[in-house]
């Protein structure tokens, strides 16, 4: 069972977060490199390498766009000043998929796991990242599914006119490390998805846990059952210890 590093970032810049996901990425890479070159008697002899730690970062974002690898820019409806008087940043990312928005009362999960000490398969991991989103809606009496050939969590996707996506998911994978991750609607305000074709996806509608419940149950319950998800399917044990790594 491996040990996963939790830590809850709360609101935080969407800069910020990348700059430490990058951080703790970089990090990874160089105690990969070196445990590698240690197994292979390239190593110091006398300086025993780091390994890969596992983290998983929950956070809020202030309201901003981000475009994924694939995103165009075209899938933002309006102009630069509507966005600037509105106080909403656009950010190109590396992160896999189209355009998405992150704001208040959405919750954003991004693990930096190092896969190889999972499984090599990052189909697998985006599965099972929305399956942790499927297992918490059911908490809420909420049925989450998979959308053939759209990644996240919906709601109803068989149903032409009924499809709702409440949790978007894109990843970023380097030498089997992975940051980015997904973004679980929980109360956000969900006008500000009509400013943006979410995902690139166009005439499917966004929801949240709190319109399909009819009411907030709150971001602390919820960020609780994700984590106890999270452990379930990927059979690990989230720690708050102080990492340095």
């Amino acid at each position: 069972m491996q040990e996963v590093n939790f830590e809850d970032l709360g609101l935080i810049g969407y800069k910020p977060a990348w700059d430490y996901q990058e951080q703790i990425l970089q990090t990874q890479l160089v105690a990969k490199s070196a445990k590698r070159d240690s197994e292979s008697g390239n190593g110091s002899p006398n300086i025993a390498p780091a390994d890969t730690r596992h983290r998983f970062l929950l956070c809020e974002h202030p309201p901003v766009y981000t475009l994924g690898k694939s995103g165009r820019i075209e899938n933002i409806l309006v102009s630069e000043d509507y966005l600037a008087k509105k106080g909403i940043e656009v950010y190109r990312t590396n992160r896999g998929g189209d355009i998405t928005f992150h704001g208040p009362g959405q919750i954003v999960g991004y693990p930096v796991l190092d896969l190889e000490k999972f499984y090599t398969d990052i189909g697998r991991y985006i599965y099972n990242l929305e399956e942790v989103i499927i297992r918490t809606l059911q908490w809420y009496g909420i049925q989450g599914e998979r959308s053939k050939g759209e990644t996240g969590v919906w709601i109803e996707p068989a149903i032409k006119g009924r499809e709702r996506k409440i949790c978007a998911i894109g990843v970023r994978c380097s030498r089997w490390i992975t940051m980015h991750g997904f973004a679980l609607n929980v109360n956000t305000d969900l006008a500000c998805f009509n400013d943006i074709i979410p995902c690139g996806i166009a005439n499917k509608q966004v929801t949240s846990i709190e319109k399909e419940l009819g009411y907030n149950p709150g971001m602390t319950a919820v960020k609780q059952k994700l984590k106890t998800c999270f452990e379930e399917v990927f059979d690990c044990v989230l720690t708050s210890h102080p990492c340095t790594k």
